[in-house]
């Protein structure tokens, strides 16, 4: 009789850490690099997309009305933000066109 509640209690315990492990997954799965959104390898967030290039003028450091540039806190141009064709985010990218980074509206 007392090996039951103990048996029923760590099922319990390991059905719960189960499902908040799940549950933990499932919110870092939509930040995940793995994730297709997030890809590098998906073509809406490609530097070699229009979009996203540095050769494009709406992206240039030459372009003193671009919108899109980010800035250090001395002022100095990092690098620019392309919001993704899809509106589920930005792709950032550094003064060179390599992608350092990404945002997903929603986080």
């Amino acid at each position: 009789m007392r090996r039951w509640p103990k048996a029923t209690f760590g099922c319990c315990m390991l059905l719960a850490t189960t499902m908040i492990g799940g549950a933990a997954f499932a919110q870092s799965w939509q930040n995940s690099p793995n994730n297709w959104q997030n890809s590098h390898n998906n073509w809406q967030n490609s530097p070699n997309n229009w979009q996203n290039s540095h050769n494009n003028w709406q992206n240039s450091p030459n372009n003193f009305n671009s919108q899109n540039g980010i800035y250090d806190n001395e002022g100095n141009r990092a690098g620019y933000a392309v919001p993704r064709a899809d509106g589920s985010g930005v792709n950032i990218f550094n003064d060179d066109g390599d992608r350092i980074g990404y945002q997903n509206y929603g986080d």
